[in-house]
């Protein structure tokens, strides 16, 4: 599939045209349309999960990072879940024509305020093909046509699951350009993409840092920055150290390829000096790499120095930064330095430091003796996701339906006018 310039213009078309179709479909329509989109999905299993083995194959030989490798494999459960995401979001409460606000002004008219779809959407994104799924159905949920370029080391699968979907929307009685894949990986197409403000209504980047940048700095359309996840987990000195070391080694190591897996552990010095030598050991057996500073240094030989860089990545791998300090404002100092907004958390036992930390970290999530994993639309009861937001306009954090609908205004008179 080679798609041109003429060719990226004619899919922003199609895709406008088929917004239209939506916005006005209703809610019996659109979720007939996510079933059969599932069911079709199930049908194209084995080619599906084919191609990707194929593209799994090509970036192992490209050598690409295990961590990496993990996020593109689509795998039977995976697969299972994915088609279960679908019918989840097919039963889910329909997030348009809700009326948000009612009121009557003092001239008798009566104002509502109500949800209507963005339009046409875009999403880019790497690796994680489950991701070409769950954003085509959300999208549809909400009334939404999307236009979807993955990288190019998914692009195999890619193909096959939007191939599978179209059947699925044909199958309905719906255009197949509802969903549309640009299979081509020439970056001057995505450049293209991110300009084509009379047919895109929003572009959501989901990727790493350099992705998401990209975006943000050439896009015209209105874009909603998501994803990059530099998250911390500051261990407070009254912390309860199996809580501490059980927290830590689940947010590092249950799935590190994740935005809200925990990428620097922010330590007060007296845990530190009675525990962390243990929870050190813990993930040093988990086979995480640990950056250190100098005092981390001299409780954890083991562990590597941490430079000024360490404390500002997203690893997305088997590898933590750890900070000691000597209080909570120099814990609260150095995640407000560090931060992209995304989640924290403290583990502590004083209720009134925690809820100070819930008060002074401006981040997206921010939690108290839990694990960051949980910053996820389907934990949070959205039933899916389509990204997580770490901006402040729009939305932010996980992004389920409501997300990706905006508003307008209804106005009835009686014969009104203004003076």
């Amino acid at each position: 599939m080679k798609n041109t310039t003429m060719d990226l213009l004619a899919i922003g078309q199609k895709a406008k045209e088929s917004s239209e179709i939506l916005r006005k479909l209703d809610s019996q329509s659109r979720n007939k349309a996510l079933l059969a989109m599932a069911k079709s999905l199930e049908e194209q299993k084995t080619v599906i999960l084919e191609k990707n083995n194929q593209d799994v194959n090509n970036a192992r030989e490209d050598g690409m990072a295990t961590a990496m490798l993990e996020r593109l494999t689509l795998d039977n459960k995976r697969f299972v879940s994915m088609v279960a995401g679908i019918r989840k979001i097919a039963q889910l409460p329909d997030p348009l024509a809700q009326t948000r606000k009612q009121w009557v002004n003092d001239l008798g008219l009566r104002i509502s305020q109500r949800s209507v779809p963005l339009g046409v959407i875009g999403i880019i994104y790497e690796s994680r093909p489950n991701v070409t799924a769950d954003a085509s159905s959300l999208c549809l949920k909400a009334g939404n046509a999307v236009i979807l370029r993955g990288g190019k080391e998914a692009i195999a699968t890619n193909i096959a699951i939007v191939e599978a979907i179209q059947t699925g929307l044909e199958s309905v009685g719906l255009s197949k350009y509802c969903v549309q894949l640009i299979s081509d990986p020439d970056r001057q197409l995505v450049t293209q993409l991110m300009q084509m403000n009379q047919y895109v209504d929003c572009l959501i980047p989901r990727g790493g840092a350099e992705l998401i940048q990209n975006v943000v700095q050439n896009a015209t359309v209105p874009v909603i920055e998501t994803g990059v996840g530099n998250v911390h987990i500051y261990v407070h000195e009254t912390a309860d150290f199996e809580m501490a070391k059980a927290i830590i080694v689940n947010a590092k190591t249950q799935r590190p390829s994740v935005c809200n897996a925990v990428e620097t552990i922010v330590v007060d010095e007296a845990f530190a000096n009675a525990h962390l030598s243990q929870i050190g050991n813990a993930l040093f057996d988990a086979n995480v790499q640990i950056l250190g500073d100098e005092q981390t240094r001299k409780l954890l030989p083991y562990s590597v120095q941490a430079s000024e860089k360490d404390y500002k990545t997203e690893f997305l791998d088997l590898v933590v930064a750890v900070k000691v300090v000597k209080n909570y404002a120099q814990a609260i100092e150095h995640i407000s330095r560090y931060s992209t907004g995304h989640s924290e958390a403290i583990i502590t036992q004083d209720y009134s430091v925690a809820q100070d930390f819930m008060n002074d970290i401006d981040s997206a999530a921010v939690y108290v003796n839990a694990s960051t994993r949980f910053t996820d639309g389907e934990v949070f009861g959205f039933g899916g996701e389509i990204g997580i937001s770490t901006q402040k306009l729009h939305a932010r954090g996980p992004m389920g339906l409501e997300a990706l609908t905006t508003y307008k205004y209804l106005i009835e008179g009686s014969g009104q006018i203004r003076n």
